[in-house]
C-alpha cells in the first residue's frame, strides 16, 4: 500500500549515497532516482545562495506530479537582516521559488538561535510573508521566547505552522506548535547534530506521529537532516516502509 498523501516523508537535498543505491532505479539524475522513492525534499541551498527560476523550473520537471519541494528561506531574510526590511529579498525569493509551480511546498523560515520574539519585528514580518505567500508556512525558531501560547496564537492567526524540532533546543521544541493542520518534523540527528542515525524504536515513534495526524485529518511533513555522514536517506526509507499501512521496515534497510 502507498503512503497516505497527507504524509509526506524526505530528506534534506537529494543526494544518494552509494550504500543507498539498490533501494532506488538505476537511471536518471539524483533527484529523479530520488522522486521515485520519496514524495518529498526540503532544499536547504536557498538558505545560502539564490537559484534562478530556470533553475527551479528544471528541478520540477524532473519530479512527478505528486511530488513536492520545500523550500527554506534565505538567511539574509532569517539570520543578517533578523526579519528587518526584507520586503525586497523576500519578493526576490517569492518570485524564484514560483519556478517549481505547483510543486512547491511549505516554506521554511529557520530562526537564529539568538533570535528572540519580538513583536516590533516579528509581528509585522510574518504579517506580510504571509500577504505575500499563500502556500503553506512553517517556522522553526530556536530561543525560547518564541515558545509560549501568546506566540502560538499569532502563528495560527497566520496559518503558520512551528515545527517540532530533534534535538529540541527547549522541550517544547519537539511538538508541532502554531497553526496545528500541519504538523512539520525536521529531524536533525541526535545524539551527534547532522551525523547521528536514529535507531528503529525512535522512527517507530515518528511513523506513529505521522499515522496519528493523518487519523485526525491533518497533514504531516517528516524531514531528516542528519546528511553529514550519509544517515538521513536510510532513516527516511525506514519511515516510509513503517507509513505503510502494517507493512515493516525491511530487513536489507533495518539491518545496516
Amino acid at each position: 500500500m502507498r503512503t497516505p498523501e497527507s504524509i509526506m516523508i524526505g530528506t534534506a537535498g537529494w543526494s544518494l549515497a552509494k550504500a543507498y543505491a539498490p533501494h532506488f532505479p538505476r537511471d536518471g539524475s539524483h533527484l529523479e532516482r530520488y522522486a521515485q522513492r520519496f514524495s518529498t525534499v526540503e532544499i536547504n541551498t536557498s538558505f545560502y545562495r539564490p537559484h534562478r527560476i530556470a533553475t527551479y523550473e528544471k528541478w520540477a520537471a524532473a519530479v512527478p506530479a505528486g511530488f513536492r519541494f520545500a523550500v527554506k528561506v534565505p538567511r539574509a531574510i532569517t539570520h543578517e537582516r533578523r526579519l528587518i526590511d526584507v520586503e525586497e529579498v523576500l519578493a526576490r525569493f517569492l518570485a524564484e521559488v514560483a519556478g517549481l509551480g505547483p510543486k512547491l511546498g511549505p516554506l521554511l523560515l529557520q530562526l537564529p538561535p539568538s533570535l528572540a520574539f519580538d513583536r516590533a519585528s516579528a509581528d509585522p514580518f510574518l504579517a506580510t510573508f504571509r500577504r505575500s505567500f499563500a502556500g503553506d508556512i512553517v517556522c522553526e525558531p530556536r530561543h525560547a521566547t518564541w515558545f509560549t501560547q501568546d506566540v502560538d496564537k499569532v502563528l495560527c492567526e497566520l496559518a503558520i505552522a512551528r515545527v517540532a524540532a530533534d534535538p529540541a533546543p527547549i522541550p517544547d521544541a519537539g511538538r508541532p506548535g502554531g497553526w496545528l493542520d500541519l504538523a512539520y518534523y525536521r529531524l536533525h540527528g541526535s545524539p551527534s547534530m547532522y551525523r547521528s542515525a536514529y535507531e528503529p524504536p525512535v522512527l517507530i515513534q515518528i511513523a506513529e506521529r505521522l499515522h496519528q495526524k493523518n487519523v485526525q485529518g491533518g497533514r504531516a511533513w517528516c524531514i531528516f537532516d542528519n546528511t553529514a555522514e550519509f544517515a538521513a536517506i536510510g532513516n527516511a526509507l525506514e519511515t516510509l516502509a513503517l507509513s505503510k499501512s502494517g507493512e515493516p521496515p525491511p530487513t536489507s534497510i533495518m539491518g545496516r
